[in-house]
């Protein structure tokens, strides 16, 4: 019990037989239930988890790999009835366990809905964190951004979290991604509703864990993803349950903006060809829906960042 609030933490699991122990043991006391995800491993994870004998412990398994997604909705919905927080982390020992009452005071002492770690808040974290990942993170952070619709969050791939179990009973899990793209599909979710998020500093551990994310196919993937993502959001928050001037604005402001781009570079490379100039009239033909068109899209961000939860 935290502040008159039962925690319940979900460990997703797979193939993390030599550091399932340590983070089972090294949960605070006022953690009441401890669900550890065994994601069909093929190591000692399970066996590691039960050799605890934490009476906290409560141990599943997937049928097949789910993925880290998968594994984390399982537990999510055997914590149903159990809590008041749900809390994730992962199971390869990198989210430090002392670390976690920061997450739940933004949830208890400043009544946010979703609390997340971020990893660039903490100095120490960051000068540990391999640089290919320093650069994809900011990269991916931009792209949730714009998708999800919370401009105030940085380090969304960051997965220690901590929600409120009201606000868990509003999602429909069965509709967040399960792999990998886990975390940044949460806040495309909590966003639909406007569900305020939270970033609090929490330092992650670097050792001898090795990630399983394929780096090329999260570049290939992650960017098609945020995008059907983004426009999801837009139509469901700005045209389905309240039309805003934002909708208006991107479709107005979208195919000028395209028509800018590919004519202006059709008419360059057809100039090229030929060698011939451009007539200017031509010109302005491309030149002007491009500059309309960006400025209707800038307004459009411009009003969507005002819009985030607060």
């Amino acid at each position: 019990m935290y502040k008159e609030h039962r925690i319940v933490v979900v460990v997703p699991a797979h193939n993390e037989a030599l550091h399932i122990g340590q983070v089972i043991q090294s949960m605070p006391e006022f953690v009441d239930h401890v669900i550890v995800v065994d994601d069909n491993s093929s190591d000692a994870t399970r066996e590691v988890a039960l050799a605890t004998k934490d009476p906290r412990l409560i141990l599943t398994n997937t049928t097949q790999q789910e993925g880290v997604g998968g594994a984390v909705v399982l537990g999510y919905r055997k914590s149903a009835g159990l809590g008041d927080i749900i809390v994730k982390m992962d199971g390869d020992g990198q989210m430090a366990p002392e670390s976690l009452s920061g997450l739940l005071d933004a949830l208890t002492d400043l009544g946010y809905d979703y609390a997340k770690g971020n990893r660039f808040l903490a100095g120490e974290s960051l000068a540990q964190m391999p640089r290919h990942r320093v650069f994809g993170n900011v990269a991916l952070t931009f792209m949730t951004k714009l998708a999800s619709g919370y401009w105030n969050i940085f380090d969304p791939q960051n997965g220690y979290t901590a929600i409120r179990a009201d606000v868990l009973r509003t999602l429909d899990l069965d509709r967040i991604n399960k792999r990998y793209f886990f975390e940044n599909d949460m806040l495309v979710q909590l966003n639909f509703s406007g569900f305020r998020v939270k970033d609090v500093a929490i330092p992650a551990r670097y050792g001898d864990e090795k990630s399983g994310i394929n780096l090329f196919q999260v570049g290939f993937t992650f960017p098609i993803l945020l995008l059907r993502r983004y426009f999801r959001r837009i139509y469901q928050k700005y045209v389905l349950r309240d039309f805003s001037p934002i909708a208006l604005l991107l479709l107005l402001g979208l195919p000028l903006f395209l028509w800018g781009v590919f004519f202006g570079v059709f008419i360059w490379i057809k100039s090229y060809l030929t060698a011939h100039q451009t007539p200017t009239g031509t010109i302005m033909l491309a030149l002007l829906p491009l500059i309309l068109g960006f400025q209707l899209l800038l307004q459009a961000f411009v009003m969507d960042i005002q819009e985030t939860p607060k």
